[in-house]
Formats: structure tokens, C-alpha cells, sequence
């Protein structure tokens, strides 16, 4: 028998050193740059805080795939926002989950 998971779990793979420095240029180029920066400026000092104390990358990773996902699905947000948030064609989560108790 042995002691390791008989299935691997791929990790993503680590973002590129300049990562992070893009990702902020990218989010002082965009419209939400008043709150965005910011907001990652925030992330990222508590991420790297975590990361001396840890010894480890993941935090700061993490917070680069998050502010990535979050810059490329704004237009999508835009998008919905814009339709006057028009949500025909979806399912009700109730519907899904049934009623709550």
C-alpha cells in the first residue's frame, strides 16, 4: 500500500516573476484604478506579510490569479451592468437549491 494519493492534483502554474508588476500597470490603465489599485496595493502588502512568515510564494501567486481573473472578467461585469442586468435566461439559485429552510 502506499502512502500517496493514487491521483495528482495539478497545481497551476506559478506566475511569471513580472507578473505582478503588469498586472498593476494594467490595473492603473483601467477605469476602476481609483479603487483597484488600491485595493491590490492592500493584497499584495498582506500577501507578502504572509509570505515572509511562511517562507512561501503562494500568497503572493494567489493574489496575482486573483486581481487576473478579476481584471478579465470585468467586461463581462461591464457588459451585464450595461444590459440594464438583465438576467433572462438564467436560473433562479432557489431553483437550483431548492427553498431555504
Amino acid at each position: 500500500m502506499s502512502a500517496q494519493p493514487d491521483h495528482a492534483s495539478a497545481l497551476p502554474a506559478a506566475p511569471a516573476p513580472t507578473a505582478a508588476a503588469e498586472l498593476l500597470t494594467e490595473l492603473r490603465a483601467d477605469r476602476r484604478a481609483d479603487t483597484w489599485v488600491p485595493a491590490f496595493e492592500r493584497d499584495w502588502a498582506k500577501a507578502l506579510e504572509d509570505s515572509r512568515h511562511t517562507y512561501s510564494l503562494t500568497p503572493l501567486h494567489d493574489v496575482v490569479r486573483t486581481w487576473q481573473l478579476r481584471l478579465a472578467a470585468a467586461p463581462a461585469v461591464d457588459t451585464f451592468v450595461d444590459t440594464g442586468r438583465d438576467e433572462t435566461g438564467f436560473v433562479a439559485l432557489e431553483d437550483i437549491l431548492g427553498a431555504r429552510q
